[in-house]
């Protein structure tokens, strides 16, 4: 399958943001391969019972909707079973007999009683709404803050579509059960068990014939659809969220696709992607349509045989033409609940798929972090990597007993092939991923002690691919400190070389970006993400490419910015034009998660090896970057 390529994010608080743009990409959040993997939709065992406990645990906050709801169902029920026995008194007392006298009161009556349950269907079906948005807001906030806390490997497994469906299309269909089909399903219960009673106090024998036809005829049908319904929806949930995620990943890299002329290509994917969608859909719905022309034959069929015995029992002067009715009436009474909870089976099933995969997300383990609220000193900057080895995979290492030694207000320059374990160090060095052997210090803390928002809170991230949100100008430089003022906007601004730019924009701080910035030049963005490094003011500074893909005079005012703000601090940085890394204090070459060479310039030249060779090739003039050198030094 042709991808796109991973779109990366800029920001300062690292615990705040993340990038909506990363769709089932690898583990190297800050870098630029992958490692192969294929995610999939996860299956679980199916816990019906569990989730419909779980639904409860939610849905019984809103008690008081809860209680006036069943009034008002018990109410309606009532209301239901009177309309039948009026009907009756009006046929025997008044059709049959020929009497006007106390009819017109008994047609009132009736009217009253019709025009009253069809009002508290109404209001029952309103409360119950207001309090299925309640939960499923609940329930979307649980959901959402769990995935705030859940570890960057669980996003590298998982299609953001399909995440997007859960968090949308599975939370609607729980919604669509709860405002509609829980009152449905008490009253039909009530409204079942009502009639039965009434039926067998009027008349024990049509009663048994009723009941036992609808009965029997109702559970043999369910339980050769219930066999077929509920693997069906499931996989056609999974399959909604796959193609989900293949709309959102193609229209978020819709220019790379223009721009290697692969349209016909990602049609022709999404020609599949969509048809086994179609098939699901076809394999869920057939089954779903079996159930209405169901339920009405055996209705039907009920009619025909309580009117055929009970004609015989009028003929014999066992009963009256009244009770008949009566139990006509009964009967559809009878059957309707129980078609509508039939008719409301796929939806439940559908509802159950959906909260499964809900709650899947909300098991989840959150992240690792250190103890909270205790008192920490603010950090300086000095930091130790000791013996440090790492793996996204099990099988395949990623960094190898990597040593280091950054103190503070040092410079550290990473160099090295793609792949070789550079952003590696940072990502472990944030606390994106938590190391597999050795220890990381800071300031002599071990990291795993450090709880992950003070952390986060003192280290500055300034990417290739800056990612900025929908938002002013003002309210993304912010981002780096929320309670910062506008004159501190305005000076970082300055200080990233922006203020001038910003200025000339239509309405200047106030300009709207759009969706990532797209409205920006690339070097706009960057000189915005320093900015909004610089308000932030960390201790320890992490660069990734920042002055890449830029032209040369744009390059020169963002590095006159980054080293404005790479002023006094530790910092990290990783790149790929000489011209950057020149004056670190440290330059360490990582290849295959190893550190192969390390010293400053001077000394790496004096060593004559990896460094030396690249530095010393012909196409480092005219601002080539080392990737280019090490692919030719290759």
């Amino acid at each position: 399958m042709i991808r796109k390529p991973k779109m990366e994010y800029s920001f300062t608080v690292a615990t705040k943001f993340q990038d909506k743009t990363q769709t089932a990409q690898p583990p190297h959040l800050l870098g630029r391969t992958g490692n192969g993997r294929s995610p999939g939709p996860v299956e679980r065992p199916q816990k019906t019972v569990e989730t419909l406990l779980r639904v409860w645990f939610y849905l019984r906050r809103q008690k008081r909707s809860l209680i006036l709801t069943a009034v008002m169902v018990v109410g309606t029920v009532c209301l239901d079973l009177s309309g039948p026995i009026l009907l009756g008194k009006v046929i025997d007392g008044h059709v049959v007999t020929r009497t006007a006298d106390g009819l017109v009161r008994l047609l009132l009556l009736m009217l009253m009683v019709y025009v009253s349950t069809g009002t508290l269907y109404l209001l029952q079906s309103h409360v119950m709404a207001g309090a299925a948005q309640r939960t499923m807001r609940d329930l979307r906030a649980d959901l959402f803050d769990k995935l705030q806390h859940l570890p960057l490997n669980f996003f590298d497994r998982r299609i953001q579509g399909e995440l997007m469906s859960r968090l949308t299309s599975d939370v609607e269909n729980i919604n669509q059960v709860l405002s509609n089909s829980v009152t449905q399903i008490v009253s039909g219960t009530l409204s079942t068990v009502g009639v039965a009673i009434a039926m067998f106090t009027i008349n024990p024998l049509l009663a048994a014939v009723s009941v036992v036809t609808i009965s029997l005829l109702t559970l043999l049908g369910n339980r050769w659809l219930a066999a077929k319904n509920r693997a069906r929806f499931r996989a056609q949930q999974s399959a909604l969220g796959r193609l989900y995620g293949f709309m959102e990943e193609t229209i978020g890299g819709l220019k790379v696709v223009k721009a290697y002329g692969q349209e016909q290509a990602f049609i022709r994917q999404f020609d599949e992607v969509n048809e086994d969608f179609r098939h699901a859909g076809i394999r869920a719905q057939s089954f779903s349509g079996l159930t209405n022309p169901m339920m009405n034959t055996i209705h039907n069929t009920a009619y025909a045989i309580v009117a055929g015995v009970g004609g015989i029992l009028v003929i014999h002067g066992m009963t009256t033409v009244g009770v008949i009715a009566m139990f006509i009436s009964y009967t559809r009474q009878f059957g309707r609940p129980l078609n509508e909870i039939a008719n409301l089976y796929n939806v439940l099933q559908s509802a159950m798929a959906g909260a499964e995969r809900v709650f899947e997300i909300i098991d989840e383990t959150p992240e690792i972090d250190a103890r909270q609220g205790e008192a920490s000193p603010k950090i300086r900057g000095d930091v130790v990597f000791d013996q440090v080895s790492f793996a996204y995979r099990a099988d395949v290492p990623v960094l190898k007993k990597v040593s280091l030694h950054a103190r503070q207000g040092e410079t550290i320059a990473l160099i090295g092939p793609t792949g070789a374990g550079k952003t590696t160090i940072v990502n472990l060095l944030t606390r994106f991923y938590e190391i597999a052997g050795g220890t990381i210090l800071i300031d002599g803390r071990d990291l795993r002690h450090i709880p992950k928002a003070e952390l986060r809170r003192q280290l500055g991230i300034v990417l290739q691919d800056t990612f900025l949100f929908t938002g002013t100008v003002r309210d993304n430089i912010r981002y780096g400190r929320l309670d910062a003022t506008d004159d501190d906007v305005i000076e970082a601004a300055r200080l990233a070389n922006a203020d001038t730019f910003i200025h000339r924009l239509p309405q200047g701080y106030d300009t709207v970006l759009t969706e990532r910035g797209s409205n920006f030049s690339h070097g706009q963005r960057q000189m915005l993400a320093i900015a909004r490094a610089i308000l932030a003011d960390p201790a320890i500074l992490i660069l990734d490419e920042a002055t890449s893909s830029v032209d040369t005079r744009t390059e020169k005012h963002i590095q006159e910015a980054m080293l404005r703000l790479m002023e006094g601090r530790t910092s990290f940085v990783i790149a790929h034009r000489l011209s950057t890394i020149r004056g670190a204090d440290q330059i360490l070459v990582i290849n295959r998660g190893e550190v192969t060479e390390r010293g400053t310039h001077a000394e790496l030249l004096a060593q004559r090896g990896f460094y030396y060779r690249i530095s010393s090739s012909p196409l480092k003039q005219h601002g080539t970057t080392i990737k280019r050198c090490l692919i030719e030094s290759s």
